[in-house]
């Protein structure tokens, strides 16, 4: 899904250009243009994680109408996440040479189109192609839209654009799922795609309204072969590697948990409506809070200690779901969605702190493997839970997090903080050390 401290996605700036902006030339807070920019990207940020995960809450009604197991109906979700995982490092390729406001221009229209047109495939091969296709186009916001914020906002008021976008990517991502249950109560999944299509492109029209122009964007004149270096040299460090896999294994639980929820809650013994399973999705804000204490506890414990937390944490939460009673249900729901983002926001802000150069590039790989997670955890997923039910899922997910331990105990002594130019002394028991990466 979010240099994230809060519970959203990652999103990587791309690579960097070279502005030669002053100070006055930025929009500070306060200013009309910095908060046209605020409200653009909001939008922007809803629309297009409303539309990324715009089938999850409609897998049971589409393995209804198509006739299809668990696995093969979440491919209408693992697809689009794939795509978009695919899809960054390109297009924030892309948004170096044509611009930042071109590619975000394209990208939310491009996808709320897409979305509009897939309520009509006439088949699920269909659907799947268009989710594809966009899942290629929603790339564009997650690629460029921190890059265009870090360009156009001053720095003592970046920080709180960058949390209103965040927050617009996390409402985004529960309002979808909120107004596809009941839109899909109403009338089907093809009214309710159209209906967050619809919405979406509004969104897209508010954004292209209130953005302002770039005025410190510069063409960057890097080559290819010099983006794949940097790719290359990220990929070398084993502690990165770590970072990426420890993002891959905690989103492949999470979507596993969130892809099969619905099919449990909609059959017997809860039987409860689409509305009501979709209604359920409101707890993802439990992510909100549990990002925020993430950085505190990595301050406290290091960034090794607080992913072992948060893998215990969102173990915990998937065993208390295995009774078939609905206040436990939620009760673990929400305690493996705030152990989920911890240990995402652990990962992801861990990256930013490792690399000295390329971070940019460093969290597009963050994302990439964050969304291949989905993917690939989705089916995984779906096989487990068709063979062997709610319990199959829940088995998975232990695994997984038994797997997040066991990586996280890689990075003792290997976390560096860059920006500070010492070591992650909270996990090493040690003082700082003067340079600003330890050896891997």
């Amino acid at each position: 899904m979010s240099a994230s401290n809060t519970a959203s996605d990652p999103t990587p700036a791309g690579p960097s250009s070279t502005t030669s902006s002053t100070p006055s030339m930025r929009h500070a807070r306060g200013s009309r243009e910095y908060r046209r920019a605020n409200l653009a990207l909001f939008a922007a940020g809803c629309a297009t994680f409303a539309m990324l995960y715009a089938t999850q809450t409609l897998l049971p009604e589409l393995s209804d109408g198509f006739h299809l197991d668990p696995a093969t109906a979440s491919l209408s979700v693992s697809v689009t996440t794939g795509a978009l995982a695919l899809a960054v490092i390109p297009v924030s390729m892309l948004s170096e040479r044509w611009g930042r406001s071109r590619v975000m221009t394209i990208s939310v229209f491009g996808a709320a189109l897409l979305g509009v047109l897939a309520a009509f495939a006439p088949d699920f091969g269909t659907l799947v192609a268009l989710r594809t296709v966009q899942g290629v186009a929603l790339a564009g916001l997650p690629a460029t839209a921190m890059a265009y914020l870090a360009e156009e906002v001053d720095g003592p008021s970046l920080g709180s654009a960058m949390g209103l976008y965040v927050a617009g990517n996390s409402i985004g991502g529960m309002g979808g799922r909120l107004v596809t249950g009941l839109a899909s109560d109403l009338g089907g999944w093809r009214v309710a795609l159209v209906a967050v299509g619809l919405l979406a492109l509004g969104s897209a029209i508010v954004f292209r309204v209130l953005l302002p122009p770039s005025r410190n964007f510069t063409p960057s004149t890097s080559s290819v072969r010099q983006l794949a270096g940097v790719l290359r040299a990220h990929l070398a460090d084993p502690v990165l590697r770590r970072l990426y896999l420890l993002g891959m294994v905690f989103m492949a639980a999470f979507g596993t948990v969130y892809n099969y929820l619905g099919y449990r809650l909609l059959a017997e013994p809860f039987g409860l409506p689409p509305t009501v399973v979709g209604a359920i999705f409101v707890i993802y804000l439990a992510g909100t809070f549990s990002s925020a204490a993430s950085g505190r506890l990595v301050g406290r414990l290091g960034h090794r200690a607080t992913l072992w937390a948060a893998a215990a944490i969102t173990a915990a939460g998937a065993l208390l779901t295995l009774p078939d009673h609905l206040t436990l249900v939620v009760v673990g729901l929400i305690v493996l969605t705030a152990g989920f983002f911890t240990g995402h926001s652990a990962a992801s802000s861990a990256v930013g702190l490792r690399v000295t150069e390329g971070r940019a590039q460093a969290s597009a790989l963050y994302l990439a493997a964050y969304y291949l997670g989905a993917s690939v955890g989705g089916p995984v997923g779906g096989v487990a839970f068709h063979g062997r039910g709610w319990a199959g899922a829940v088995v998975l997910v232990l695994g997984l997090m038994a797997a997040a331990g066991w990586v996280a105990a890689g990075l003792t002594g290997r976390v560096a903080v860059a920006a500070a130019g010492v070591d992650d002394a909270a996990e090493v028991g040690r003082r700082p050390r003067t340079h600003a990466r330890s050896a891997a």
